[in-house]
């Protein structure tokens, strides 16, 4: 099995590695002092001047959608070529969104291109292609056990050639985000139905009377602005029936063919921003002499250093390796190595993370260094997507059936 990256792979890093370093790169304090101006005005809830210029660059450099195979406007890359593009990613995070690559995007988009249909892709996919308008997914619920997308309480009723939506959604992410005009509600449209056909996914434009985006959400103190994630109340919703995605009783399914991507590219991030964890890590080491003696010069530092270099490489060849089979055998087939990866990476990547904060110091809990704000998304990837646990079950499960008897 050849994991090393093709010639298109390769010439299309270079280049995105190199927007990094003209446009990205220079404009992270640009975008940093916009946004504490935002914040320090109450109102950290609008785009900035900086990424819609880095947006500009982007497309002129025709680095955009490379996220989307299917589409005529993405770059056609697999999930294997696209992997390292979406690591440099998560190393520098505004790469992401300046070639409309970031989430929930990503995942409403691809969601659109598999299962809307032709009025929907023209209405609300066309432009979340060019990156005019952004979206949010409505799935997780406060009052229920949302690792379990079953649980969902939230009612789709039918009345005439209207569906009426009631039901209360959190972590819906963007939808704080003024830009972002369309939400993809879960919810159940028939109860009585077998287990994994009682929920549809409806699509409901948020300016919709009855949708109440009641608050915005900190990760661990983190506002995550301008796009955010929010609590968001839909009371007696109403939109047409034309408005279904592939229609009642097929959300569940639509939810897991959503989901197997959007895990792989949190993954994917992880290892760039574990990358740069140990990076700083490492300069950081050759910077500090307590006692006399460098930091870079201590055993444990070195023996972290090496397990972090070990830790991250073992995680990129497995995701590497998940990749592959979803390219190879679906993401049906592949869904034992979406979970691996799904544990492994953000477990990876928390430890790494800490580590280097670990060598900063008081350094790393403050604003001065991104090891705060890195900590928080990757601990937070541990249930984003479906906890651990689920995964870890999800795995055991399809490891013992393989030692099971056949039934008789």
């Amino acid at each position: 099995m050849d994991f090393s990256y093709s010639p298109k792979t390769v010439e299309l890093q270079q280049r995105v590695l190199a927007f990094v370093r003209e446009h990205v790169q220079p404009a992270e304090a640009e975008f940093k002092r916009e946004m504490a101006a935002f914040r320090a005005a109450g109102n950290p809830w609008q785009g900035t001047q900086t990424m819609e210029r880095l947006k500009a660059a982007a497309r002129a450099a025709g680095l955009w959608n490379l996220f989307l195979p299917e589409s005529q406007e993405g770059a056609g890359l697999s999930n294997l070529e696209y992997a390292p593009i979406c690591e440099i990613m998560g190393r520098y995070p505004l790469t992401g969104e300046a070639m409309n690559c970031s989430a929930p995007d990503t995942g409403n988009m691809e969601i659109l291109e598999r299962f809307g249909t032709p009025e929907q892709k023209q209405r609300w996919l066309k432009p979340l292609l060019a990156g005019t308008i952004r979206s949010g997914f409505a799935m997780t619920e406060p009052a229920v056990a949302s690792s379990d997308a079953t649980a969902i309480e939230s009612r789709i009723e039918r009345d005439g050639d209207q569906y009426v939506i009631n039901g209360r959604k959190w972590w819906t992410s963007g939808a704080p985000d003024p830009r972002c005009e369309i939400l993809i509600f879960m919810g159940k449209t028939d109860p009585s139905a077998s287990t994994y056909r009682q929920q549809s996914m409806v699509l409901v434009p948020k300016d919709t009377p009855g949708v109440d985006v009641v608050r915005p959400l900190t990760v661990f103190g983190y506002d995550h602005a301008p796009h955010g994630h929010a609590e968001v109340n839909f009371t007696n919703v109403r939109v047409p029936v034309t408005n279904v995605l592939l229609g009642e009783g097929r959300g569940f399914e639509i939810a897991q063919a959503r989901l197997g991507p959007g895990r792989i590219h949190h993954c994917m991030r992880l290892i760039g921003m574990a990358e740069r964890a140990l990076e700083l890590m490492c300069r950081r080491s050759l910077a500090r002499k307590p006692f006399g003696k460098l930091l870079s010069d201590q055993g444990v530092t070195r023996e972290r250093v090496a397990n972090a270099r070990i830790m991250i490489d073992q995680a990129r060849f497995l995701v590497l390796h998940a990749a592959y089979r979803m390219d190879t055998v679906g993401n049906k087939a592949a869904k034992k190595d979406i979970a691996m990866i799904k544990v492994a990476a953000p477990t990876m990547a928390c430890q790494v993370i800490d580590w280097a904060m670990q060598v900063h110091g008081g350094a790393a809990v403050c604003e001065d260094t991104p090891l705060a704000s890195m900590y928080a998304s990757a601990r937070t990837v541990r249930f984003a997507d479906g906890p651990d646990e689920v995964h870890r079950n999800q795995i055991g499960k399809m490891e013992i059936e393989q030692y099971m008897t056949a039934k008789a």
